[in-house]
């Protein structure tokens, strides 16, 4: 009998082909703190981050460094912590911005992660010699070179500027102090909320407040490195464990009445400065929002009412008229907004809670603010549909004396905050009682005359040659143009507030 063949081994079974694994990058979850007085902290890894994603793209200037895991310390950490910032604050507004916005300096964001030495960083539309969009910087103090670009506080509060001008452009020529103050909040409040929407970040969060997140705490300090690095040669100009706590116990007060600067223990009309009071009652109003998410703090808590928040925030902009004392309109809005649609007036106690105990909201603008239908304001505002109020493109222009600035001609034209009042409602006296609104002129000449001391306008060519106030060393936010024969004042950036070349005296 023959024997059997032996039986032939079956091939390898073919394993299905492993998808590619995404490449990752290195950032940082938050700012990553004072070096000095704080433990190290680890970075993150993420996906490479889509800069052209939309609805809100941008673009980082210059050559991509290959994707792969950098260490602190060089400008290609610097290049990914900075994209990585930006892509997480474009993802959380992009989903709560309406349909269709666009940014106002083009189709795409641009951004410089190094502009030069300084400690600084600031959102421009162009003019003054810089490039439209987000620039950052570095500088060297104590032997360490610090990029203002690699923190995602910094990063997500200058694209919040962007942000805020894609959504309501006249705040960025409204000559006035609670104009200027609530763009810097709304950077600030960019930076809370975008921090939330990293899953690590909110469960050090819950576990380091016990889900008090109004209280200080690594959400609450903002932008702890740039701080520590400005407090080495100014330490009254920051906070003292960071640029700005939004755990603050800051009162509203008529701007006006402030000095144009103080020590940061103190409230003054700079705008970095009053900014503190509106970004201390929207904390204050996020943590009532997250308490009404359920009895136990969660992540996912977190998230909802950071997303709350925005949207209710978003609407408020969009209807608060640019006024003198705009703080109070866009607090009015706020708890208006929340009195319709989704949220059935769910956070009204919450909301008037905190902006009446931050003096934002007047006692009786708050119990006026009660009466409001949720179809529409009865009595106290111009609509009746709950729908976006319109305005018009560009502000009123008022005429100023420029003899006081040393300008050649005798008047200086401005864009006033002049809009129709849609709420009829201030914010608190210190006396007793609302504050008495100012007018358009007046808060227009206060803040110029802001603008003037601290040596923030470019006069140019238009400045007498011996009488003009130049300030040579100080940052130009505002520069003083030609327009129909007059001069005209015209904002060119929103920056860091603290512009401190190293090899300049201030």
């Amino acid at each position: 009998m023959p024997a059997k063949r032996p039986a032939r081994p079956k091939p390898p079974r073919k394993q299905p082909p492993k998808p590619p694994t995404a490449a990752t990058v290195a950032c940082w979850e938050d700012d990553p703190g004072d070096p000095a007085t704080t433990p190290a902290l680890s970075p993150i890894t993420v996906p490479v981050p889509n800069q052209s994603a939309p609805p809100l793209p941008y673009k980082l200037g210059g050559k991509a460094p290959a994707p792969q895991i950098y260490q602190p310390g060089n400008l290609n950490f610097v290049y990914y912590a900075n994209a990585s910032a930006l892509r997480r604050t474009a993802n959380f507004w992009g989903g709560i911005v309406p349909a269709g916005t666009t940014w106002e300096v083009g189709k795409v964001l641009a951004v410089n992660i190094d502009s030069g030495v300084d400690l600084n960083a600031f959102y421009t539309r162009g003019g003054g010699g810089d490039a439209p969009g987000l620039h950052f910087f570095h500088a060297s103090v104590g032997g360490r070179v610090y990029f203002s670009g690699e923190s995602p506080d910094v990063c997500c509060h200058e694209m919040g500027h962007a942000v805020l001008d894609a959504l309501r452009p006249q705040l960025f020529e409204a000559q006035t102090i609670e104009a200027a103050a609530f763009h810097e909040s709304f950077g600030d409040m960019s930076a809370l909320l975008s921090a939330l929407q990293v899953a690590s970040f909110r469960q050090a969060l819950l576990s380091e407040t016990g889900g008090a997140i109004n209280h200080a705490s690594r959400l609450s300090r903002l932008a702890e490195q740039l701080g520590a690095a400005i407090r080495v040669g100014h330490p009254d100009a920051v906070d003292p464990d960071c640029l700005r706590n939004a755990a603050n116990s800051f009162f509203y007060t008529d701007p006006q009445t402030l000095p144009p600067s103080a020590p940061a223990s103190q409230l003054s009309s700079e705008p970095h400065s009053f900014s503190r009071v509106f970004t201390g009652g929207f904390l204050d109003a996020l943590a009532g929002i997250f308490k009404l998410q359920g009895d136990t703090p969660s992540p996912d808590g977190l998230v909802q009412a950071s997303q709350d928040i925005a949207n209710l925030l978003v609407t408020a902009v969009q209807n608060a008229a640019v006024v003198p004392d705009y703080y109070s309109q866009v607090a009015a809005q706020l708890v208006q907004a929340g009195e319709a649609g989704p949220f059935n007036g769910k956070y009204r106690d919450v909301l008037k809670s905190a902006f009446v105990r931050r003096g934002i909201l007047s006692l009786q603008a708050a119990a006026t603010l009660s009466g409001i239908s949720r179809r529409g304001a009865r009595g106290m505002t111009m609509t009746a549909t709950g729908q976006p109020v319109t305005y018009t493109r560009a502000l009123p222009v008022a005429a100023i004396s420029a003899v006081s600035y040393g300008l050649k001609k005798n008047v200086l034209k401005v864009h006033v905050a002049g809009e129709p009042k849609h709420l009829a409602v201030t914010g608190s006296s210190l006396l007793l009682g609302p504050a008495e609104p100012r007018s358009p002129q007046s808060a227009a000449e206060s803040y110029i005359e802001d603008l003037f001391q601290r040596g923030h306008v470019d006069v140019g060519r238009h400045g007498h040659p011996t009488a003009a106030l130049k300030h040579p060393y100080a940052f130009k936010t505002h520069i003083i143009v030609e327009h129909d024969d007059d001069l005209l004042l015209q904002r060119t950036a929103f920056d860091c507030g603290f512009h401190f070349p190293l090899d300049q005296p201030f």
